[in-house]
């Protein structure tokens, strides 16, 4: 089917809404990788199969659709009854007999697949009653959970598309399009967070053929935002690229997936197909002179690659590795062409500007970090998933409000925030409110929207001394500072958290975060000691301890712990259970002891203890 003009998308989009209005009966199957792990798609071809044993689905007019990531990943597999709103948590294949019978046939509601509020108690049955939802302002994942991303027809139905017809109707001037972006003040959300409109502006001065690319290689631990979104909604990112497009008067764009994600790259080829087939996309877009095309070329695996240059290099069939700054990709990017390079949320978000103008837009968030910004909220945290919320929105809010607090209702101790190149923030700044500058200034930064949250259990010498680790595996070598600095630090860190610390080793520490901040190639390198420095800046008590009392207080560095069995024992038997080497003995009802010469520091009692038995004490 080809869409010629706005007239022939609006005949469409009108055919296709009387064939699905949007009254209709629909069962949403979150279908997001993480409830695919938990039996998703068995959940879909179990209900598929159910309602047309018992001729329910001709009956009463129900769909089943299987939407991309709807947010709630703790809660998983999510069913949703749409437009009755009944929201069904951690469902299973085998609750899909009942389900059938007595919500699909009879409107009950089911009481033990309801969500349970953390922090109330109480089973919530509609999905817009649920503080986790509530609480947020979807504007990118604003059709994440809703339309099927692997049928372009829903996205039609809920205005997808549209924007970019009618830029193509009116033929708007590109330049006043690349105007509209600027005044929205929309920054990228890669991390960088340099203004979007600044960057095109760059890019259609400079003199030859101009690509487009979209940035996907998503690889900070504990991020998984531009995944679900590339699997949940690719076509917003495709119209959002070819605006690009138009407005930079380019005809070519490349989105770089990360290799890790098959589903991503399997749902974008999907959309791009289906966009071609409905002419949206490659020559002559909608019966005008402007062609675009998208390809997708995958990543080796390389943190490195998220770089711009190193990315452009992979791109190209080079090495991935980062070249001088000086260089500005607007000028000489891919292919020593005038390139832009955004991220995924960073194209979703520009159909919605160009929608709805630059001044709705900068009216939601900061006056100098506009509109919303979404995270990937995990770790030590109830309520783990996808979400998104105004800049400016403080850190208390999200992890305790949207997150509903600590597991086990703990100490809250740190969030890290922007990735391995980010800060470790403590609770006194809890009420920092995540934006670009407030997050760089307390010694963080947004990065591209991991948030990891922990407790009073993690030390913050091993987190900085992970994050330090994990860089050097993927530094590219390229540059001294780096290839050389990184090991160096994690060698002081690794001496710390063993017991072989010395005082001094604190400075050097700090003179080694200098020299790499200042003389490293890429973002990298210069980025590369924010754990260590900031978990010094606001720890620095803890490393003490590890340097002069030879302890760890949150009991992980095995070297300086030891674990005894204390008087609050209740003779369960939960660490005896959990015990690996079996150093646990003791009588059911009576108090347990430790084997310490069997005991290899794991702390696995610890974590399962819910009497506050264990002991951390310092290894003799």
């Amino acid at each position: 089917m080809k869409i010629n003009s706005l007239k022939d998308y609006q005949d469409v989009r009108k055919q296709l809404l009387l064939l699905e209005p949007p009254e209709q009966k629909k069962i949403l199957v979150c279908c997001g990788t993480g409830c695919r792990a938990g039996g998703s798609l068995e959940i879909v071809h179990r209900l598929e199969e159910e309602l047309k044993a018992k001729n329910i689905s001709a009956s009463i007019e129900m769909v089943v659709k299987k939407p991309g990531c709807q947010g709630m990943c703790e809660k998983g597999p999510l069913v949703w009854f749409v437009p009755q709103g009944i929201f069904y948590c951690s469902v299973k294949p085998s609750d899909v007999i009942e389900i059938v019978e007595k919500t699909i046939s009879k409107g009950e509601v089911i009481e033990r697949l309801l969500y349970k509020d953390n922090a109330s108690k109480e089973k919530i049955a509609h999905y817009e009653k649920i503080p986790f939802i509530f609480r947020q302002n979807r504007l990118v994942l604003r059709n994440m959970g809703v339309i099927d991303p692997t049928d372009i027809r829903d996205y039609i139905r809920v205005g997808g598309y549209e924007t970019l017809l009618e830029v193509l109707d009116k033929k708007r001037d590109p330049d006043a399009i690349i105007d509209e972006i600027e005044k929205s003040g929309l920054r990228g959300r890669g991390g960088g967070g340099f203004l979007t409109g600044r960057k095109w502006k760059a890019c259609k001065k400079a003199q030859g053929t101009r690509y487009v690319l979209c940035n996907g290689d998503e690889g900070d631990p504990g991020a998984f935002m531009d995944r679900s979104i590339m699997e949940g909604d690719p076509h917003s990112i495709l119209e959002g690229m070819i605006l690009g497009g138009y407005a930079l008067c380019s005809q070519e764009g490349y989105i770089y997936v990360r290799h890790e994600y098959p589903l991503a790259v399997k749902h974008l080829m999907h959309a791009i197909q289906e966009a071609k087939e409905y002419g949206l996309l490659g020559e002559n877009i909608a019966g005008s002179s402007f062609s675009f095309d998208i390809h997708i070329n995958r990543g080796g695996g390389a943190f490195v690659c998220g770089e711009s240059s190193a990315l452009m290099r992979s791109l190209e069939g080079k090495v991935g590795e980062p070249r001088a700054k000086y260089v500005h990709a607007t000028d000489r990017g891919l292919f020593d062409s005038p390139t832009v390079l955004n991220n995924v949320e960073t194209w979703a978000n520009v159909p919605l500007i160009i929608q709805k103008g630059s001044g709705w837009f900068s009216k939601i968030g900061t006056e100098k970090s506009t509109g919303t910004k979404v995270f990937s909220l995990v770790g030590k945290v109830k309520n783990t998933g996808l979400i998104e919320v105004a800049m400016g929105t403080t850190l208390r809010e999200v992890i305790f409000g949207i997150g509903g607090g600590i597991i086990g209702d703990r100490p809250f101790k740190a969030v890290q925030t922007g990735g391995p190149s980010g800060g470790c923030l403590p609770a006194s700044h809890l009420d920092c409110a995540v934006d670009f500058d407030t997050l760089t200034k307390a010694g963080s930064m947004m990065g591209s929207g991991g948030m990891i949250v922990m407790d009073d259990r993690t030390c913050m010498v091993d987190v900085a001394k992970y994050f330090t680790q994990f860089l050097i595996q993927e530094s590219c070598g390229k540059c001294l500072p780096c290839r050389e600095g990184l090991p160096q630090l994690y060698h002081l860190l690794q001496e710390i958290v063993e017991g072989r610390g010395k005082r001094e080793y604190l400075k050097k520490i700090e003179e080694l975060a200098q020299v790499l901040q200042d003389t490293s190639l890429c973002g990298l390198g210069s980025t590369s000691a924010n754990p260590v420095m900031s978990t010094l800046r606001y720890f620095r008590e803890e490393y003490l301890l590890h340097i002069l009392d030879k302890s760890c207080p949150a009991g992980v560095c095995k070297a300086l712990t030891s674990f005894t069995i204390n008087e609050k024992c209740t003779g369960c038997g939960a660490c005896m259970r959990i015990c690996p080497v079996e150093a646990i003995s003791g009588q059911k009802r009576e108090k347990h002891e430790i084997v310490q010469a069997k005991c290899i520091q794991c702390g696995s009692c610890y974590s399962v203890c819910k009497f506050d038995a264990i002991t951390i004490g310092k290894r003799s």
